[in-house]
């Protein structure tokens, strides 16, 4: 039996992909034994379902106040922009914003893992009818290997200058080079001119080097495949860096200006790191 042949099946019996049986057991336990209160309004999936790399309720809650710190200071996010997140995973992200989006705002999001796109249509929309969910059938070996189309050719379905800001975290670490330049693409081509993005990276400089080098790293980003280079050579998307210079020269390519400083993380051991990955912002000229 193979390991893709594996995990294809383990796929077909665990509701959420990249968590093991082991996993998503002791979740479902915990989630038995401290059922959550419901009388406080609060929006937070179980943590069974939480396969976007939460942990635990409070890395989910921590992290998403995180980036939306990030968001406003940062990305120049107001209550009223039209907003999008490309990988919406199960809401650890639009669930702040819920707090922060007016009724002029709006949120849109989809993601490739059907789970936390259904999750979020029932239990996000029904109280925020401004958020809007929608599954993109792409592939992704590590996520989504039934997904019909391809990433490299995936048009997102919305108009172009559709939005006043847009953000991807933890997305373009899992995307090859062909698959990062049509999303990137995509990207500027559903931003009004003159708003911002935020995407969070993997980038690799003299300094990641030198800290890759050291072994201070979460993350050694071994194998080169193209461009970029990944953790995993039997699963390339599980990780993926890509040199600093081939970023900047893409987006500039797509219409995407750089907004300095790069703000770099501590995923290759950095010791000063404002979050684990490293957090781009870009200007849609």
């Amino acid at each position: 039996m193979t390991r893709s042949w594996k995990r294809r099946l383990r796929s077909r019996v665990l509701p959420v992909p990249t968590m093991s049986p082991r996993r998503f057991l002791a979740a479902w336990v915990r989630d038995m034994l401290h059922p959550r209160r419901r009388g406080d309004g609060d929006l937070l999936p179980p943590t069974r379902l939480m396969f976007d790399g939460s942990q635990s309720e409070a890395d989910f809650r921590r992290d998403g106040a995180e980036f939306l710190r990030y968001f406003v200071e940062l990305g120049g996010l107001r209550p009223n922009h039209r907003v999008l997140e490309i990988g919406c995973a199960i809401g650890r992200k639009a669930i702040p914003l819920t707090r922060h989006l007016d009724a002029s705002g709006s949120y849109d999001g989809f993601d490739i893992v059907a789970v936390g796109v259904d999750w979020c249509r029932r239990n996000i929309t029904p109280r925020h009818p401004n958020f809007r969910f929608q599954q993109a059938d792409v592939f992704n070996s590590l996520y989504n290997e039934a997904g019909r189309a391809r990433a490299s050719e995936y048009r997102f379905p919305f108009g172009d200058a559709s939005f006043d800001f847009a953000f991807a975290t933890s997305v373009f670490t899992h995307m090859l080079p062909d698959e990062l330049a049509n999303y990137v693409g995509e990207l500027a081509r559903v931003l009004a001119p003159g708003s911002r993005c935020l995407a969070s990276m993997l980038l690799l400089n003299e300094e990641a080097e030198r800290c890759i080098d050291g072994g201070k790293g979460a993350l050694t980003l071994r194998h080169p495949i193209g461009v970029c280079r990944t953790e995993s050579a039997a699963i390339p998307e599980a990780a993926v860096g890509y040199p600093e210079a081939v970023v900047r020269e893409l987006f500039a390519s797509r219409g995407l200006s750089l907004v300095e400083p790069i703000h770099f993380g501590s995923w290759c051991g950095r010791e000063r790191g404002l979050s684990f990955q490293d957090i781009v912002i870009a200007e849609r000229l």
